[in-house]
């Protein structure tokens, strides 16, 4: 009897990286390894190109910028902000954000003239205030790690509250000062530099070495990237957080001491719009909002780049209205550089 043979149908190729792209229609070539480098150079001291050409372009077109009285200027317009930069560099690298370092900042400054008028004591004056930013930042931790408030809810909260609380306190008047003896700390000199901007330099080495030597700084990393596989591999990712808020409001609370001290009183309207500076620079700095990312270095550039625009359009006399445009023009590129970069990170 013959069989009449049959034919097999060929079984479809399983899926290759060869069958994705035919030879019709090949990928397209390769980067050498050098574009490659380049690349990744590019993509991570991006931040620090384009400070060093801002730097480079106004110092040749804005009078008086380059010079060593406009720099020592400029590094005290922008130490309380960069103080405070430190900090909420944790904030969000750890998914979350303060909305309340503004009002910190203005009813530290206001609580520490009426304890310091009270009393005469500048110690008792700069240690209250620091116990009150303490309190501050620990409601705010507390409420967002154990109470699971909303940062943007809960910070906002405290953002009213303890805006309001300065008012109250100074029934909305500016305190002055009775001791001047105390307005050393933010007008005098050290070793050659503002005092101010050594405590700013003083932030910038303690919270770099807590970033990126400390377990402190790899768990805030580590709970931004991921909060659940964080808290499976034993972080205690409340009490970080906890922490986080609590380093924070005593670091806002020293920046108000500092500015009440810089401008000869508390004014229970200081700080007003201070957090979008802080946040702007920050994220101009590449410390993400999606959490996971922050270097010190950035941070350090964002604030300097922030300073040098703002100290730009000074000493080219425009008009305070329009630098609040620039402000937040240089907020929302930022934003948007950050979410290019998640983005590109997840395709």
């Amino acid at each position: 009897m013959q069989t009449t043979p049959t034919q097999v149908q060929p079984l479809p190729a399983e899926p290759t990286s060869a069958s994705a792209n035919p030879p019709s229609a090949p990928p397209p070539p390769g980067r050498s390894a050098g574009q490659q480098k380049l690349i990744k150079f590019a993509s991570d001291y991006s931040i620090i190109l384009i400070f060093l050409v801002l730097f480079v372009v106004l110092s040749f077109n804005v009078e008086y910028f380059f010079s060593f009285t406009n720099m020592k200027g400029l590094a005290l317009s922008v130490s309380q902000i960069g103080m405070v930069a430190c900090t909420m560099m944790f904030c969000l690298a750890s998914r979350d954000f303060d909305l309340s370092v503004g009002s910190t900042i203005a009813f530290a400054g206001v609580l520490c003239a009426m304890i310091i008028n009270s009393t005469g004591s500048i110690v008792l004056g700069v240690g209250g205030s620091l116990l009150a930013g303490a309190a501050i930042g620990l409601f705010n931790g507390f409420t967002i790690a154990k109470l699971r408030i909303n940062a943007l809810i809960a910070t906002l909260v405290t953002m009213g509250a303890v805006r309001g609380l300065g008012f109250i306190a100074s029934h909305g008047q500016a305190v002055g000062i009775s001791n001047e003896a105390f307005f050393n700390l933010g007008n005098n000199d050290l070793f050659g530099m503002p005092i101010p901007v050594l405590f700013w330099i003083g932030c910038v080495v303690v919270f770099g070495v807590m970033l990126n030597k400390t377990v402190y700084g790899r768990n805030t990393l580590a709970i931004g990237g991921n909060p659940d596989a964080a808290r499976l591999a034993g972080v205690a990712v409340d009490r970080t957080r906890i922490y986080i808020f609590l380093i924070q409001g005593v670091v806002t609370a020293l920046a108000g001491i500092i500015l009440a001290s810089r401008i000869t009183s508390g004014q229970p309207n200081a700080g007003q719009g201070f957090e979008l500076d802080v946040i702007a620079a920050c994220v101009l700095g590449g410390v993400s909002l999606a959490g996971g990312r922050a270097t010190i270095s950035g941070v350090v550039v964002g604030v300097l780049i922030m300073g040098m625009v703002q100290n730009a359009m000074n000493l080219k006399n425009i008009d305070a209205f329009y630098q609040y445009e620039v402000r937040a023009a240089i907020l929302f590129v930022a934003v948007l550089i950050d979410q290019l970069k998640n983005r590109g990170k997840t395709s």
